[in-house]
């Protein structure tokens, strides 16, 4: 096959992505005419990237992040966007390596590009654990922005399994808005560092349209 060929067939598939929407707001019912789709989740992990390496000084190789962010949801090509109540993160784990290797086997360079998305799972690396809160910090983001557009009634959520978590429970039977329940589930959930853990507190306490 040549490498012309390899590189329009691999494109085209990653392209896929530009269509499928982020689960976590079609499970909670989000009411947009158009929702996020992973292709631009991963563009806003890669923006907010650059913003907090710029803003924060992070010492740590930006280039090696982005790359890293910009294929760290190529997996969901092929085993779909699951989330946390759908799959153990070790069952996740292994079908997402396994489709990792599948679509990355015609690519010169699979390799060095498997071992950045192993890098990114174990988090282990500053940039690991940097690209890793980009991921999480942007979903915040985008729920906020939703929240804010009035896309989500939180007490309409039929069939949203999320409710069943004491967390969340607990954080609507005191009436916080979606958002505040999004970005509260996520701090219990991530070690955020002191910087990630600024930016998201001061998206829950803040308008961040105005």
């Amino acid at each position: 096959m040549s490498k012309e060929k390899n590189v329009v067939e691999f494109y085209v598939l990653c392209s896929t992505l530009k269509n499928v929407v982020r689960s976590g707001w079609k499970i909670w019912n989000v009411k947009k005419e158009r929702l996020e789709s992973i292709a631009e989740h991963i563009f806003g992990t890669q923006m907010l990237a650059i913003s907090m390496w710029s803003e924060y000084n992070y010492d740590i190789d930006i280039k090696k992040v982005l790359t890293m962010l910009a294929v760290h949801e190529t997996e969901e090509i092929i085993i779909g966007d699951l989330v946390w109540f759908q799959i153990s993160a070790e069952e996740k784990a292994v079908m997402g390596h396994k489709a990792v290797a599948d679509i990355f086997s015609k690519i010169a360079g699979a390799k060095e590009i498997e071992n950045l998305i192993y890098e990114f799972d174990e988090r282990k690396t500053p940039e690991a654990k940097f690209a890793y809160f980009c991921d999480k910090l942007e979903c915040d983001l985008q729920c906020r922005l939703y929240d804010e557009e009035g896309c989500v009634d939180i007490h309409e959520q039929n069939g949203n399994l999320s409710l069943e978590n004491d967390k969340v429970k607990a954080c609507i039977e005191q009436g916080k808005s979606w958002s505040e329940v999004w970005i509260e589930f996520d701090q219990d959930k991530i070690p955020f560092d002191e910087n990630f853990l600024a930016v998201s507190n001061y998206i829950k306490s803040n308008r961040i349209t105005d």
